[in-house]
């Protein structure tokens, strides 16, 4: 990490300082990056401004050290959730589930986290290695039906999880302007369709 990231990431605090992280990333996903402010977070979480100062340094700090933990979080959760499937297929579907369950909250603070990424170096660096993460269980499940034979691929791996992944993330906008909810859709059904038709599977 550049001295920049470590500057970025102080001991002080401990666990309620790791409690106060929740607190910034509930503030981010409901104001926004540019208008979340120490005074925010402070009425959010009952800790003083100096306080905060003294565990993240600056609001921008605090902020980037927010999305670093909520999207690392994200990412863990998505990957607990696959290894609790042996089957190659039923691992897939539950992961498309969680992806396309993620609540409106997560979704806000994803976005604010893309935006930010965008003129960020180190976020930048950042969000490239948690999306390669957050594939790996799409891609995992998709090697292990190959190799057992459940799967047959119509096209080669690194395309099908990056649709497969792109059409669970391609949501952050429309879910956040209201303008979809898949829940209310044949989204799922057609997202599983499609995964079945590049796999050559049987839907379970």
């Amino acid at each position: 990490m550049s001295d920049q990231g470590s500057r970025r990431t102080r001991r002080a605090g401990g666990a309620r300082r790791a409690l106060v992280l929740d607190h910034v990333v509930a503030v981010l996903a409901d104001r926004g990056y540019a208008a979340t402010r120490f005074i925010d977070v402070s009425g959010a979480s009952g800790v003083a401004v100096s306080t905060l100062q003294g565990y993240f340094g600056s609001r921008e700090d605090m902020l980037i050290e927010g999305f670093r933990h909520a999207t690392s979080v994200a990412v863990a959760a998505m990957d607990e959730l696959a290894a609790a499937f042996d089957d190659p297929w039923q691992q897939l579907v539950a992961m498309v589930d969680r992806g396309l369950s993620t609540d409106l909250a997560t979704w806000r603070m994803l976005m604010e986290f893309w935006t930010a990424a965008a003129h960020d170096a180190e976020l930048r660096e950042h969000a490239a290695a948690l999306a390669e993460q957050y594939r790996e269980p799409f891609a995992d499940a998709v090697r292990r039906g190959i190799e057992s034979g459940a799967f047959t691929p119509r096209f080669g791996t690194a395309a099908i999880v990056e649709v497969a992944v792109a059409n669970i993330v391609g949501l952050l906008y429309p879910v956040v302007l209201g303008h979809l909810a898949p829940r209310d859709t044949d989204y799922r059904d057609v997202v599983l369709a499609q995964l079945a038709f590049a796999l050559t599977t049987q839907e379970r």
